[in-house]
């Protein structure tokens, strides 16, 4: 089969590789379909590296999918060949204190699509899953919706964990694909105002078709400034979501006493900085988001039931054999980017 591996620094190449088989009894071969391109991703791409994560080469990415399942081994139960799947990257072991306690997102043993050193991604024209991680597609949800529950659960998950956000007013700093899954999921829980920021002029525009409060550049504007304009006593909760330490220093400024800050963006760098004394006189939360936990099939139903319609962070397709100007693309924040999907061939 042909797969797309990182060969080196922002070297992305395709190959011929062996297929995937069953090996495990609970075990779904998926035929792709769909993939999106996700920012960790692109750190890899461009770094080889999150933080620990390591890249080997060569070694394939990605794990925002939705395909087809082809085979199955002979204790699954949940799905058939021909169901059509989202696909849960995330590999549990179920058995250690992390699982056991219901923290499956930070299992001790956890094996998660795309991550060095633990599975290969999803940039396959086939892959092969456990049973736990497919989920059938409901209703008439298309494989674009499917593959953006992932990012989507991350959203929800960041929402659930920070405070019951109905009539609250939130910040959501960085508009990218993760930002505006915690944007979708929040308004589908009622939040009241949202404020947005972003360096890039058509995510605001996003933004604002999507019903946020107000948006702003902030290297155009002093946004903390403009916020605090219109909310004098400051935000309920800020959910940074770029991984950068200004957008930080903005989030200590705009929430409010005894409000939250919802750390769900990754940054390149190894430590974050604050202020102590605002931290402290502000009593302000400061909660790190891991992935998701337990959110993929609620993000389901909220997508089957129209609650949250993701169809505008699609920005751009391309085919499989050009998933290399997709990483370029989303690297230079080039065309007003905001989630590439890369489409594998029927056959």
């Amino acid at each position: 089969m042909r797969s797309f591996m990182l060969t080196g620094v922002s070297r992305l190449e395709m190959l011929e590789v062996p297929a995937p088989v069953i090996v495990n009894s609970t075990d779904v071969l998926i035929r792709m379909k769909v993939a999106g391109v996700c920012g960790s991703d692109i750190h890899y791409f461009l770094n080889g590296r999150i933080g620990s994560q390591v890249v080997e080469y060569p070694f394939t990415v990605g794990h925002e999918c939705a395909g087809v399942v082809s085979e199955t081994g002979p204790g699954v139960t949940r799905v058939r060949p021909g169901d059509r799947v989202a696909v849960e990257p995330a590999m549990p072991c179920y058995e250690c204190d992390q699982c056991l306690a219901g923290r499956h997102h930070t299992c001790r043993r956890l094996r998660f699509l795309g991550c060095p050193g633990q599975s290969p991604g999803c940039l396959s024209e086939y892959l092969v899953m456990p049973e736990t991680s497919c989920f059938p597609i409901p209703g008439d949800m298309n494989f674009d919706e499917a593959a953006l529950s992932e990012p989507l659960a991350i959203g929800l998950y960041s929402v659930r964990q920070s405070m019951p956000v109905q009539d609250k007013i939130a910040g959501i700093l960085g508009f990218g694909p993760v930002g505006m899954s915690v944007y979708l999921t929040a308004a589908s829980k009622n939040a009241g105002k949202i404020y947005v920021t972003d360096r890039i002029e058509s995510r605001l525009d996003i933004a604002g078709a999507a019903g946020a409060e107000w948006g702003g550049n902030p290297d155009r504007e002093d946004i903390t400034a403009m916020i605090m304009d219109r909310e004098p006593r400051g935000l309920d909760i800020v959910y940074e979501c770029c991984g950068k330490q200004e957008a930080m220093d903005q989030a200590v400024d705009l929430v409010k006493p005894g409000g939250k800050i919802v750390i769900v963006g990754i940054p390149e760098f190894d430590r974050w900085s604050f202020c102590a004394e605002k931290l402290r006189r502000k009593e302000i939360t400061v909660l790190n988001i891991r992935r998701q936990n337990h959110a993929l099939e609620e993000t389901l139903d909220l997508i089957d039931r129209g609650d949250v319609d993701p169809g505008a962070m699609v920005t751009h397709r391309f085919p499989f054999e050009k998933t290399g100007d997709a990483f370029s693309l989303v690297a230079e924040y080039a065309d007003g980017v905001m989630k590439a999907m890369i489409d594998f061939p029927d056959w």
